[in-house]
């Protein structure tokens, strides 16, 4: 395969078996825990690529575990916000993010005592689309067309393409 059009994928929160949901040439997993190619606490650091790295990033039952608020000293930090940016930046112009999370009404949102941020379709289609963007509010830098949401077995899945600010 010539390295120039080979499609490279991001896995987010994927534990030790990463997902290639876009059957990508080369694919990557990203994991707190040491059982994945990458390791990072995404609700403290960065995702460890350089910009414009990776034509698709998925996360497969992990948006919900991201904190939307923290306090440290007194401050307030945006760790979904921070990660959204994160995503915006490290996907390749045009680039694909595909999500699929427990998400409001459905029960399996708030059944897991670890979920921390409920989602709902207006969070992807208001506060991160290229129309609205009301999430620059809080700190957002991007914008994602959105090209496909829909629910599935309670899990609310959602297809966004990285478009210019």
């Amino acid at each position: 395969i010539d390295s120039s059009t080979m499609t490279l994928a991001l896995d987010l929160g994927c534990g030790a078996t990463p997902r290639n949901h876009y059957n990508a040439d080369e694919l990557t997993g990203l994991d707190q825990f040491p059982v994945s190619h990458l390791q990072a606490d995404l609700v403290w650091e960065p995702i460890p690529c350089l910009d414009s790295s990776y034509d698709y990033i998925t996360a497969f039952d992990f948006i919900e575990h991201i904190p939307r608020v923290v306090y440290v000293n007194k401050q307030a930090k945006y760790p979904f916000i921070d990660l959204m940016n994160e995503i915006w930046r490290v996907l390749k112009p045009g680039g694909l993010f595909y999500s699929s999370t427990p998400a409001y009404p459905h029960p399996a949102a708030f059944q897991d005592p670890t979920h921390v941020n409920i989602i709902t379709p207006d969070t992807w289609g208001e506060y991160f689309d290229d129309k609205k963007r009301w999430a620059s509010v809080y700190g957002f830098k991007g914008a994602f067309h959105i090209e496909s949401m829909g629910y599935m077995n309670q899990h609310l899945q959602c297809e966004m393409r990285k478009v210019s600010v």
